[in-house]
Formats: structure tokens, C-alpha cells, sequence
């Protein structure tokens, strides 16, 4: 049997509002996005201390931006459809004049002087950011906790991860600290944490939201939205999406539009992908998972059994994302170096013993393996999978106790190779283990078809809502 408790337990009835509710709110003049803004910061203090979920919590910032919205509402002029909607951000990209510290000691307290183009898209479509959300140093790995911050502990069971390394950003989601949160994946660090707290989590096809600075893994890393719900992480992702300058891997040409459509799943052609490169699949998330992939069927899409086209998946992501754990460490000054996660340490050094020879071998293999999905998802759809093949474990722990395992890649099978192949994937709730823990599943679409994706992760939602927070 699963629990009946939600971490929206206590959270006010404007904590549990989505952004369409609240924007129609705001037209009608019936809510304001100050008092909106107060009830989420409200919410952020009240959990924070038993869940950690945010290194810094900017009130007089956040008021200061919901009066302008209301002004705004008020005059019959907002900026978007996100117009006064509260917003974190995870502490891992620029926010022009805050304290942004990659989760670590060695980084320096200045405030940034300028904002990632995420963020300014952000807040140009008028987003009320209530603050940063706590991240593993330098976001290195699929948990979150660092000395930094201490350790960030799951809503539904605080003894539980909340996964990483957006593991404030979920957090926060989950607990109705905010509508729209801002997170990070370079191998699952949105979808992982999405999927051990019963949200949705959408990591965008690569270059849909420009980076700025680029990320010290490379092109592993994605940035996207999150929320409790599809429709609202849509909304997100379509006011964070568009061309920078700054980001010279988007690529040249315009974005095409973001626009869901209805029926989706009707006639789908759908793979399912159950067996990871690397690690088990837990019996209770496999029959989850089973039920939910069973119900599109349901919904008209046609469903088969598909492994991934791709061989020694774990060692070229490795080679990637340890150089690239290697090229950040190389930017820390030699005397703050014995302030850094154990592990991180670890895998940099990993990283940093690869040979030229063996880097580009990998990066060969890497676009052997993206081509090969391309032209998987000409012939399906759809790919479905476990969000993750266990449910959460242990907080403050890389790895399961006693699972023998040496890294979180051997556990996240089914979240970094679609980093090494660039496509859009959706996380989404589908159901939960015996002890009350959140499962998910993953929905991942070809390239560019995130409105497609997200389509299809509201048409799941709308059909089994009970498995939504």
C-alpha cells in the first residue's frame, strides 16, 4: 500500500496553485503576485530548515519584482504568461547581482555582474525569483549535499535523497515553494530529481535554452524547467527558450516555436526501453513502470519492446563527464583544493588521466551513438523508460548503502545517455513504492520535439492525475 502523504501537507491553497490558475488569477484581479510572492517565500522559510532546499532566499528582491507585476496586471500589460509567477533558480547559473556558488567553499562571494541568458529570458517575461536552490559542488553528481550547504533531504521521506544535483529545485517544487524552477542536467541532474519527488522535470533538447557561461562538462549539460506539473513546466521552458549570442554551441537558425498540441498519444508508435546500460531495475519501479507504459495503450499509442542502439554507453560517458569534473577542478586555486567533495576529487583525477587518443575515441562513439538515436525516433514517436531504476535511498550517500556500486552513473542507466545524444526527456510521476516513495517515468522524443514531448507528458497527467502532487 502507498502513503496518502503529500509534501504539499500545511503548504497554503496559493502554494498549490499552477501558473495558469495564478495568471488567470492576476487578470481577474482576484489574486496578486505580492501576496502570491509572500505566501511562496512563506513556504520556502517554513521548509527550508528540515529540508534544505535553498542556499539563499531573497525576500525584498521578490516583493520588490511581484509589485512590479502587479503594476503590470493592473494595467492590462504583462510581460508573458509566467508575468508574476515565483521562480528559484539553482545555484549554478548567473543572477545578476546575487551570490551564485556552484555548491562550494572555493568560489568567490562576489555577486555576479550579469545574468545567464536563461535568466534574462526569465526576467524579461516578468518571473518573481524568490531565490537559489541547493546543488552538489560544482553539480558533479546525482545527489544533493556539499559542504557548502549541507545536505538536501527528500520531502517525502526526509531520511531519502532527493536526488541531484537539482535536488533544492525539486525540493522546492514539491513543497509548493514556488511554481517554476530552474535546474541543471548534465546526466540526469533535472530528471533524477524529478523522479525521486514525484514531479515533472523536462530536460531540453540541447541548445533550446542558451548556456552562458558554458558548462565546464561541455555539451553534456542541458538547462530546463521544473514543476509539479507538465503544462506549467511548458510555460517555463517556453519563457526561458531563444537564441544568445554569448552561447556559440546552440548553433546558427532560428528556434521553432513551443506550442502543445492535444491527442498526442493517439497513434503513437512507442519504444520501451527497460534494460539500462548499467545497474539493475528495481522489482517495485519495473512494475510501476510496467502499469503506466501499459496505460498509453490506453490512450491509443502502440507499444514495443526496444533496447538503445549503443555500446559501452557507461565509458563514454565517463570520459566526458570526468574530464570535464577534471577541466573544473583545473579552475580552482591549488590552496582551496582540500575544501572539495572526496569524490569529486576522485573523478576529476579520473578524468584528468585520459589520453588525447581516448577523449576523441569517446567523442567519436558519442556521435556514433546520437546518430543512431536520431534515427530511432524517425521510426518511434516516442521512447519510454523508468525515470530511474531505483526509488530514492539514503541522503547524504552518492550511492545505495551496501549496493557494492562505485559512482552514480552505475545507477543512472537511464538518464545519461540521452545527455550524450542530446534529446528531449521528460520525467514525470507514474506511481510509488510500498513505503510511499515516488516513481517516474521517463518520456523522451527526437530532437527539437520538446513541445512534443511535454504534449505528451500532459496528456499522461490529465489521464491519471492521482499520480500528481
Amino acid at each position: 500500500m502507498t502513503s496518502d502523504f503529500s509534501p504539499l501537507s500545511g503548504a497554503s491553497e496559493l502554494c498549490r496553485l499552477g501558473a495558469v490558475a495564478l495568471t488567470e488569477a492576476y487578470a481577474k484581479g482576484s489574486l496578486s503576485p505580492v501576496e502570491v510572492a509572500a505566501a511562496a517565500l512563506d513556504r520556502a522559510e517554513e521548509i527550508n530548515p528540515r529540508f534544505n532546499a535553498f542556499t539563499f532566499i531573497d525576500r525584498e528582491g521578490a516583493i520588490a519584482s511581484a509589485q512590479e507585476s502587479e503594476k503590470r496586471w493592473r494595467a492590462g500589460k504583462p510581460l508573458s504568461a509566467i508575468d508574476g509567477v515565483p521562480t528559484t533558480l539553482k545555484d549554478i547559473v548567473w543572477i545578476e547581482g546575487w551570490s551564485v556558488r556552484y555548491g562550494s567553499l572555493t568560489t568567490d562571494a562576489s555577486p555576479c555582474v550579469a545574468d545567464a541568458p536563461s535568466v534574462q529570458f526569465l526576467r524579461r517575461a516578468g518571473a518573481v525569483f524568490l531565490g537559489l536552490t541547493a546543488t552538489p559542488e560544482f553539480g558533479w553528481k546525482a545527489v544533493t549535499d556539499s559542504a557548502f550547504s549541507g545536505v538536501t533531504r527528500n520531502p517525502w521521506n526526509a531520511d531519502k535523497t532527493p536526488g541531484g544535483s537539482s535536488g533544492g529545485a525539486a525540493v522546492a517544487a514539491a513543497t509548493g515553494a514556488g511554481v517554476l524552477h530552474l535546474g541543471t542536467d548534465g546526466g540526469g541532474s533535472i530528471r533524477i530529481p524529478a523522479s525521486f519527488t514525484g514531479i515533472t522535470g523536462h530536460k531540453p533538447t540541447f541548445g533550446r535554452v542558451a548556456a552562458y557561461p558554458a558548462s565546464a562538462f561541455g555539451t553534456v549539460a542541458h538547462i530546463g524547467p521544473m514543476a509539479r506539473r507538465a503544462e506549467d513546466t511548458f510555460l517555463m521552458l517556453q519563457a526561458m527558450s531563444g537564441r544568445d549570442l554569448r552561447d556559440w554551441a546552440q548553433g546558427a537558425g532560428e528556434l521553432a516555436p513551443l506550442a502543445l498540441v492535444d491527442k498526442v498519444l493517439s497513434g503513437a508508435r512507442i519504444g520501451y526501453w527497460t534494460k539500462p546500460p548499467c545497474g539493475k531495475v528495481d522489482p517495485e519501479v519495473a512494475a510501476a513502470v510496467d502499469a503506466a507504459v501499459k496505460s498509453l495503450e490506453g490512450l491509443g499509442a502502440r507499444i514495443e519492446p526496444i533496447d538503445l542502439p549503443g555500446d559501452d554507453l557507461p565509458e563514454i560517458f565517463s570520459r566526458h563527464w570526468f574530464s570535464g569534473a577534471a577541466n573544473r577542478l583545473s579552475a580552482v586555486p591549488a590552496e582551496r583544493r582540500g575544501m572539495i567533495d572526496k569524490g569529486f576529487l576522485e573523478v576529476a583525477a579520473a578524468g584528468a588521466a585520459y589520453s588525447a587518443p581516448e577523449l576523441v575515441a569517446a567523442q567519436v562513439k558519442r556521435a556514433q551513438f546520437g546518430a543512431a538515436m536520431d534515427e530511432l525516433l524517425t521510426d518511434y514517436d516516442f521512447v519510454v523508460s523508468p525515470g530511474t531504476a531505483i526509488p530514492a535511498f539514503a541522503a547524504g550517500e552518492e550511492l545505495p548503502p551496501e549496493s557494492g556500486l562505485r559512482r552514480w552513473t552505475e545507477w543512472a542507466g537511464f538518464s545519461f545517455p540521452i545527455n550524450l545524444s542530446q534529446q528531449p526527456a521528460c520525467v514525470v510521476p507514474c506511481g510509488r513504492t510500498a513505503g510511499g516513495l515516488p516513481i517516474g517515468l521517463q518520456i523522451i522524443g527526437a530532437r527539437g520535439a520538446d513541445a512534443k514531448v511535454l504534449s505528451a507528458a500532459r496528456a499522461f497527467e490529465t489521464s491519471f492525475p492521482a499520480f500528481f502532487i
